[in-house]
């Protein structure tokens, strides 16, 4: 079993950058994929990016359109901690952020472990 906590959100101003955290305890962490979600109320939570277990050389990351270029992720396997480094950010990108572990996929139903989530707010 693994357990994640978020830490991070907060309200911000447009345009402004914040970066998130997921801390994970339990289990292998270096076994599992990450994955950044987010949710709106009333609509359905929406892949954001995800990145592979595996870091050296390099670890594959892939971010839903509207998020690149502009959010980032990473990872500390050795801090069994994934980040989520978000720029220029806008009104729209709004919600609650989740991080989740499991297989490398844009769908959460391939993730069995999530965090409880982090509230970003954006104002214009």
């Amino acid at each position: 079993q693994v357990q994640l906590v978020e830490s991070g959100g907060g309200l911000v101003q447009a345009g402004d950058s914040l970066r998130l955290s997921c801390a994970a305890s339990g289990g292998t962490f270096s076994d599992y994929a990450v994955g950044w979600f987010r949710q709106v109320p009333g609509k359905e939570r929406e892949f954001v990016a995800r990145m592979s277990r595996i870091t050296w050389p390099f670890g594959n990351t892939h971010y839903a359109d509207s998020m690149k270029g502009r959010f980032t992720i990473s990872r500390d396997n050795a801090k069994n901690t994934v980040y989520l480094q978000m720029s220029s950010l806008k009104p729209e990108d709004t919600a609650v952020y989740y991080c989740a572990a499991g297989a490398d996929s844009p769908s959460e139903t391939r993730y069995p472990y999530w965090g409880q989530g982090t509230q970003v707010t954006v104002s214009s």
